[in-house]
């Protein structure tokens, strides 16, 4: 009888350590957060997504945790940048394009043909520019930005054709976000936009709702755009970097030491972000030409001062710009 006691007691603790350890790891973070992404998981961003949120999670001890999310799973761009704008516990990449909704000056990073290098980025990261427009930004959306050195790729066309000249584009449908950066690149290039979240743009393609589409060449490979067209012309219309942002009450309501933790490690992961989408990219062409059927029209084929000329007008299309802005960008530029 003693024995079946003592079995029973036995248990009874096992029981209560396994439920307050359970219950320790549940509630051991002090921050818990969601980082979203519409990429596919297989991208390089989601690499390093979760490289940040590892090395966060790491430093701090464990009191930030952080899961990482790509496909869309937390929803488009546009709504998860308003869960995040509304206080949620979540972290988003965000494109300067989009940010140009909430401060109208940020919207000049993501113009066609703004950088010749991509090198040339950091050059605006440590202007005096940069530092006013991301406090103007922070004050007029509530969002912060951590870091801004993520570079996601060169975004190229993808379509059933060779396009070497803005005539090439005469005409063609092709998918566009929804966002004044991209409608008004592709309308000075005479193509027809077609408003269609990322998720949806595989089917646009196979149902002939659009008839091309762009992105980085990883972004291409994620959403398998390959399967439903076959040339890809490496225009590099933009040179895209993107940037991990959160809320900022809530970022500002933490403490110093966790503050710096989340700007470093974001800082740190663009440095990765970016080393494997410059060194991936060859590999890449070559996963598509060979396993594919991909052709590729090389940036030396195709006239880049035509298309250059050609979209110059887009910086004309902003009047919400402060004075000035282009002339200033691309004097911190040179």
């Amino acid at each position: 009888e003693n024995g079946g006691k003592m079995k029973f007691i036995f248990k009874t603790i096992i029981a209560l350590l396994i439920s307050f350890i359970l219950t320790k790891n549940v509630s051991a973070a002090d921050y818990n957060f969601k980082f979203g992404t519409v990429s596919a998981d297989t991208e390089p961003l989601l690499d390093a997504m979760r490289y940040m949120a590892k090395n966060i999670e790491d430093r701090s001890d464990g009191r930030i945790a952080i899961d990482v999310y790509g496909g869309a799973v937390l929803g488009t761009n546009k709504e998860v940048y308003e869960q995040v704008k509304n206080g949620g516990m979540v972290m988003t990449i965000a494109d300067f394009g989009y940010l140009a909704d909430y401060y109208p000056d940020m919207g000049i990073i993501a113009g066609p043909y703004l950088l010749p290098d991509v090198n040339d980025f950091d050059k605006l990261l440590k202007s005096d520019w940069y530092s006013e427009t991301l406090t103007n930004l922070e004050a007029a959306s509530g969002l912060k930005v951590t870091a801004a050195n993520w570079f996601f790729g060169a975004r190229h066309i993808i379509t059933n054709k060779p396009i070497k000249h803005p005539d090439d584009m005469k005409d063609v449908p092709i998918r566009v976000p929804p966002n004044i950066m991209w409608v008004k690149t592709f309308e000075s290039m005479g193509a027809n936009g077609t408003q269609v979240a990322w998720a949806e743009v595989y089917g646009a393609l196979s149902t002939g709702l659009v008839d091309a589409a762009e992105a980085p060449i990883a972004s291409i490979i994620g959403a398998k755009l390959y399967e439903q067209r076959k040339v890809i012309s490496m225009t590099g219309h933009f040179k895209a970097f993107v940037a991990p942002m959160m809320n900022a009450d809530i970022f500002n309501s933490m403490p110093e030491d966790l503050q710096k933790i989340i700007i470093d490690e974001s800082i740190s992961a663009g440095k990765y972000m970016t080393k494997l989408i410059l060194e991936g990219e060859e590999e890449l062409i070559k996963q598509l030409e060979t396993n594919e059927g991909v052709s590729f029209v090389r940036a030396s084929e195709i006239d880049m001062p035509a298309f250059q000329a050609a979209t110059a007008p887009t910086y004309d299309a902003f009047p919400e710009w402060s004075e000035g802005l282009f002339e200033k960008v691309s004097a911190i530029l040179k």
